[in-house]
């Protein structure tokens, strides 16, 4: 299993909007193509104004076809300007669990 961390440093102010944008119409279109969200998270407490979402894949080319589906899917175009201007820089890791790491049994 491989886990994609993708980490986005938003304007500031803007998670209300962005949390309810991709709430709304967002989600659904990544869940349809990208399959297992692990969790999405926003900050508190450290560094402010930032989104943290992780999705689990099989292998690193299934991420890069469910991505590639997800690029190409119409919705998703439609969607992207609608956060793209809230974001101010993303990061991105491809982690693996450690070999002690029982997944789905932490």
């Amino acid at each position: 299993m491989f886990y994609e961390i993708r980490t986005y440093r938003l304007k500031n102010g803007s998670i209300p909007g962005y949390l309810k944008v991709v709430g709304e119409e967002g989600i659904a279109i990544q869940k349809k193509h990208l399959g297992q969200l692990i969790g999405y998270f926003f900050s508190e407490i450290g560094p402010i104004n930032e989104i943290v979402h992780i999705w689990a894949f099989e292998s690193l080319d299934d991420r890069e076809a469910r991505r590639t589906r997800l690029a190409a899917d119409p919705e998703w175009q439609a969607f992207l300007p609608k956060i793209r201007d809230l974001i101010e820089v993303a990061e991105n890791k491809i982690m693996k669990p450690a070999p002690f790491f029982d997944e789905g049994k932490s």
